[in-house]
Protein backbone atom coordinates (compact mmCIF):
# COMPACT_ATOMS: atom_id res chain seq x y z
CA UNK A 1 0.00 0.00 0.00
CA UNK A 2 1.70 3.44 -0.97
CA UNK A 3 1.42 6.14 0.95
CA UNK A 4 0.62 10.54 -0.04
CA UNK A 5 4.28 11.48 -0.35
CA UNK A 6 5.16 7.89 -2.37
CA UNK A 7 2.39 8.91 -5.01
CA UNK A 8 3.20 12.00 -5.50
CA UNK A 9 7.07 10.86 -5.84
CA UNK A 10 5.78 7.94 -8.24
CA UNK A 11 3.33 9.84 -10.50
CA UNK A 12 6.14 12.75 -11.20
CA UNK A 13 8.73 9.77 -11.73
CA UNK A 14 6.72 8.50 -14.04
CA UNK A 15 5.48 11.06 -16.16
CA UNK A 16 9.01 12.75 -16.19
CA UNK A 17 10.29 9.62 -17.38
CA UNK A 18 8.19 8.64 -19.96
CA UNK A 19 8.26 12.64 -21.24
CA UNK A 20 11.95 12.39 -21.51
CA UNK A 21 12.18 9.09 -23.59
CA UNK A 22 9.12 10.08 -25.45
CA UNK A 23 10.92 13.41 -26.49
CA UNK A 24 14.03 11.69 -27.53
CA UNK A 25 12.33 8.86 -29.34
CA UNK A 26 9.94 11.25 -31.25
CA UNK A 27 12.94 13.83 -31.76
CA UNK A 28 15.39 10.61 -32.85
CA UNK A 29 13.02 8.80 -35.18
CA UNK A 30 11.40 12.54 -36.27
CA UNK A 31 8.00 10.86 -35.54
CA UNK A 32 5.20 12.68 -33.04
CA UNK A 33 3.34 10.19 -31.71
CA UNK A 34 5.84 7.18 -31.43
CA UNK A 35 6.63 6.67 -27.63
CA UNK A 36 2.51 7.46 -27.18
CA UNK A 37 1.65 4.39 -29.13
CA UNK A 38 4.77 2.15 -27.52
CA UNK A 39 3.20 2.89 -24.36
CA UNK A 40 0.56 0.48 -23.81
CA UNK A 41 3.06 -2.35 -25.01
CA UNK A 42 5.77 -1.31 -22.43
CA UNK A 43 3.37 -1.22 -19.68
CA UNK A 44 2.08 -4.64 -20.60
CA UNK A 45 5.54 -6.08 -20.30
CA UNK A 46 5.78 -3.92 -17.04
CA UNK A 47 2.83 -5.25 -15.15
CA UNK A 48 2.71 -9.14 -16.79
CA UNK A 49 4.47 -11.58 -15.71
CA UNK A 50 4.98 -13.82 -19.05
CA UNK A 51 8.07 -13.30 -21.37
CA UNK A 52 7.60 -12.13 -24.60
CA UNK A 53 7.86 -15.64 -26.47
CA UNK A 54 4.81 -17.01 -24.16
CA UNK A 55 2.27 -14.65 -26.04
CA UNK A 56 3.01 -16.87 -29.66
CA UNK A 57 3.53 -20.18 -27.60
CA UNK A 58 0.94 -20.20 -25.06
CA UNK A 59 -1.55 -17.21 -26.24
CA UNK A 60 -4.69 -18.36 -24.22
CA UNK A 61 -3.07 -18.80 -20.90
CA UNK A 62 -0.82 -15.70 -21.08
CA UNK A 63 -3.65 -13.40 -22.24
CA UNK A 64 -5.78 -14.67 -19.24
CA UNK A 65 -3.54 -14.40 -16.98
CA UNK A 66 -2.65 -10.90 -18.76
CA UNK A 67 -6.39 -10.33 -18.02
CA UNK A 68 -6.64 -11.10 -14.15
CA UNK A 69 -3.17 -9.02 -13.78
CA UNK A 70 -4.58 -6.02 -15.43
CA UNK A 71 -7.72 -6.53 -13.63
CA UNK A 72 -5.62 -6.64 -9.96
CA UNK A 73 -4.24 -3.09 -10.24
CA UNK A 74 -5.14 -1.30 -7.23
CA UNK A 75 -6.36 2.15 -8.03
CA UNK A 76 -2.71 4.24 -7.24
CA UNK A 77 -0.98 1.38 -9.72
CA UNK A 78 -3.52 3.30 -12.23
CA UNK A 79 -3.38 6.66 -11.74
CA UNK A 80 0.94 5.80 -11.99
CA UNK A 81 0.41 4.25 -15.18
CA UNK A 82 -1.98 7.53 -16.47
CA UNK A 83 0.49 9.91 -15.20
CA UNK A 84 3.62 7.97 -17.63
CA UNK A 85 0.47 8.09 -20.67
CA UNK A 86 0.16 11.72 -20.08
CA UNK A 87 4.13 12.20 -20.13
CA UNK A 88 4.47 10.57 -23.41
CA UNK A 89 1.62 12.65 -24.74
CA UNK A 90 3.09 15.36 -23.79
CA UNK A 91 6.42 14.67 -25.35
CA UNK A 92 4.56 14.51 -28.48
CA UNK A 93 3.14 17.99 -28.18
CA UNK A 94 5.97 19.83 -27.50
CA UNK A 95 7.67 18.29 -30.17
CA UNK A 96 4.97 19.26 -32.78
CA UNK A 97 5.62 22.70 -30.93
CA UNK A 98 8.81 22.97 -31.66
CA UNK A 99 8.27 21.83 -35.26
CA UNK A 100 5.60 24.79 -35.64
CA UNK A 101 8.22 27.54 -34.01
CA UNK A 102 10.57 26.47 -36.82
CA UNK A 103 12.63 23.88 -35.15
CA UNK A 104 13.99 22.39 -38.40
CA UNK A 105 16.07 19.40 -35.77
CA UNK A 106 12.36 18.36 -34.40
Amino acid sequence: MLNLPQLIIAVLLYFVLFFGIGFILNMLLRSTWVMAVIYPIVILFIVDDAGFFNYFSSPAASFSGLGTTLGSLTAADVVILIAGMGGAVLAGIAIRMLRVRGYQMF
